[in-house]
């Protein structure tokens, strides 16, 4: 929800849609991003991964 003012006239109808719902992709595009999550979830494997604490730490010591 946006809370700016707007020039519209008393009684002017609109249509609301969530802000969540829009993006720029088409449906190639989000296919491709779907393949590639897909992918990297197939990829991963158990521990393999780093520790949120730990990721996080490494992110803060750099700023």
């Amino acid at each position: 929800m946006l809370d700016e003012p707007c020039d519209l006239p008393e009684g002017t109808e609109v249509e609301l849609v969530p802000a969540d719902d829009i993006d720029e992709l088409d449906e190639n595009e989000r296919a491709r991003l779907h393949g590639f999550l897909a992918a990297s979830i197939r990829q991963h494997e158990p521990g393999s991964g780093v520790p949120s604490d730990e990721l996080l730490a490494r992110i803060r010591s750099r700023h």
